[in-house]
């Protein structure tokens, strides 16, 4: 898709900005991205395309710099935030021998997004419980999906610590903001249970961000991993792999919508189910 700053107009205009790069496409939700300058402040100027991004941006706003980039306008699709130069990178961390230190990174950015606000959450949050219905309906295959829906069920059917969640977390949507620490991006903007928010960290980073290696499913890194989150988060151990099967069981179900290879979601599964009858 070619695309130029006349497609980011009227923001530029609006907010008085200068185009600082190149614009791009993100590769699933296909929002417009497009680097700028507000002030001689670097920024990113995000048009979004489907609801799920809007409702992002909606909560973006309202963390207010808390746990997640600060944000300097938002209106309709377009939100503009300030923009990651910091030179660390999660993914390259976990990648090179520093998996304990990404992994602690991610649980204080994620604790910063979960405390609570004086002012209420955006009516626009998505509940956890629709959210999975992909999941729901490739039950029926049984095998591994089935197995994770029905532990889905049952998180859901007793619900704990329900809070705002960035529902993507992952190395790659955390990023070093220089002396701001590591803020979270690219929110999906849902309301559920607390422990979901960390699942995603436990099947990544993946192949999309570290091509030719899965990452999260070295020998031994799942259970490492899962002391550092449960007791820097607070969490139940169990309960926390429970929450990793039906995320990974959501993932597929995903991935098998549009053909994709559900293979690392699978093994992902197979990991956390020895671990929790361990």
């Amino acid at each position: 898709m070619g695309l130029s700053s006349t497609d980011f107009e009227p923001w530029l205009t609006r907010w008085g900005l200068q185009p600082d790069g190149a614009p791009t496409v993100t590769e699933v939700s296909r929002s417009l991205l497009a680097p700028v300058r507000k002030d001689g402040e670097p920024a990113m100027l995000k048009i979004a395309t489907e609801p799920e991004e809007r409702r992002g941006a909606d909560l973006m706003t309202w963390w207010a710099g808390e746990g997640a980039a600060p944000v300097f306008a938002h209106e309709g699709p377009a939100l503009l935030m300030l923009r990651a130069e910091g030179e660390r990178s999660l993914v390259r961390m976990a990648a090179g021998g520093e998996d304990e230190e990404a992994s602690e990174i991610i649980c204080a950015a994620v604790a910063a997004l979960h405390r609570p606000r004086p002012a209420p959450p955006p009516a626009s949050l998505r509940r956890l419980r629709p959210w999975f219905q992909a999941l729901e309906a490739a039950a029926s295959q049984g095998g591994r999906l089935g197995e994770a829906w029905r532990i889905a069920a049952e998180l859901f059917a007793e619900p704990r610590d329900v809070a705002v969640l960035h529902g993507d977390v992952h190395h790659g949507n955390i990023l070093d903001f220089g002396a701001r620490g590591f803020l979270a991006i690219d929110p999906k903007g849902l309301l559920g249970e607390r422990g979901y928010d960390y699942a995603n960290l436990f099947r990544n980073p993946d192949e999309s961000l570290v091509p030719g290696r899965r990452i999260a499913t070295d020998p031994g890194r799942l259970a490492r991993r899962l002391e550092i989150v449960a007791r820097l988060a607070g969490l139940d151990r169990a309960r926390l792999l429970r929450w990793i099967i039906a995320h990974a069981g959501l993932s597929s179900a995903w991935l098998a919508e549009v053909g994709g290879d559900s293979s690392l979601n699978l093994e992902i599964i197979d990991i956390a189910l020895a671990l929790l009858e361990s």
